[in-house]
């Protein structure tokens, strides 16, 4: 399915969100870029690694939003990670300046009618929760003059030696079984396990933490966690969809622990594009189980680490 028809969903010409935000994202990776991995730590990227937050309430963004804003800050080369809405700014005495843009950012939720619930207090059912999604306009904090100094601090990196420890404490804490051993990494839903090859056999010590941190993010969706499906065959779109989410999810992972994202499963490339183009709403749902997956994996990580570092639910 071409792009033009995947706009032509939306019931006019002009795009629906869906439509906006998939047509992107297949465009960028039909040029072999991919949105969850960004150029950090080169001169094209002015900010420091890190998911996005709101300033004023400290949350990271979440879903498709990390994807959105990080896009925006490498294309626009913001200096930082932080965003405000319109009135955010005013109430902390900012300014946005005459003529910047801002960033669509969404919302997404569900909530019960009041007359779909006095209906299932009447006839003993049970009320079904109606989906919906709000906009937000944010503005990078380069984007607001006059903001107090500690406002848009980025906050400091983690030290070097650090990244390591976290990454396998957090392995340890999840109760996942985890092997070593091998010389591929996969895991196995049917038994519930992960295998990782050792880390000698990898070309960066941490590429080894990385790979960890994809496959924990299939195991995440065991029945007994979070519950996706992972029913898909190899080659399937099933199966490709859940190496979206397992992609995203690492990603999400490593920058909220310091580490720079890469790709993982390139190969997977034509069947991701399949999968964008045939539902539009795919990638807003792949993003949005991949923040659910990072943020019960960081949710093991020891208390006495940053709570920030958790890839959050915020949207504005």
């Amino acid at each position: 399915m071409s792009r033009s028809t995947t706009r032509s969903r939306s019931g006019g010409n002009r795009p629906n969100f869906y439509d906006e935000i998939t047509n992107k994202i297949i465009a960028e990776l039909e040029k072999g870029r991919f949105p969850w991995v960004q150029p950090w730590g080169t001169p094209s990227a002015k900010a420091q690694l890190a998911l996005p937050k709101n300033a004023s309430t400290n949350r990271a963004y979440s879903g498709i939003n990390v994807l959105i804003l990080w896009g925006e800050v490498i294309e626009k080369g913001y200096g930082g990670q932080s965003w405000l809405t319109f009135r955010q700014a005013r109430a902390l005495g900012g300014h946005v300046r005459k003529g910047e843009r801002g960033t669509i950012v969404v919302y997404a939720d569900r909530f019960i009618p009041d007359d779909a619930k006095r209906r299932a207090a009447q006839s003993g059912g049970e009320s079904r929760a109606i989906p919906f999604m709000k906009r937000f306009t944010v503005f990078n904090t380069d984007q607001i003059d006059d903001l107090p100094d500690e406002i848009a601090t980025a906050a400091p990196p983690p030290l070097l030696g650090t990244i390591e420890p976290r990454v396998e404490a957090l392995i340890k804490a999840t109760g996942i079984d985890f092997r070593i051993g091998g010389n591929r990494a996969f895991y196995m839903p049917s038994q519930d396990y992960v295998q990782v090859p050792p880390p000698p056999v990898f070309f960066e010590p941490i590429n080894w933490h990385r790979t960890a941190l994809h496959e924990l993010g299939h195991a995440s969706g065991h029945s007994s966690r979070l519950n996706r499906d992972l029913s898909g065959s190899f080659g399937s779109r099933k199966y490709a969809f859940e190496e979206l989410i397992a992609e995203m999810n690492a990603a999400f992972c490593c920058a909220s622990l310091g580490i720079t994202p890469t790709v993982r499963h390139a190969d997977y490339l034509a069947s991701w594009l399949e999968v964008l183009r045939e539902d539009n709403r795919a990638i807003v749902r792949a993003a949005s189980l991949a923040s659910k997956a990072a943020d019960y994996l960081l949710g093991f990580l020891p208390k006495a680490d940053d709570a920030s570092s958790t890839a959050g639910r915020a949207a504005a």
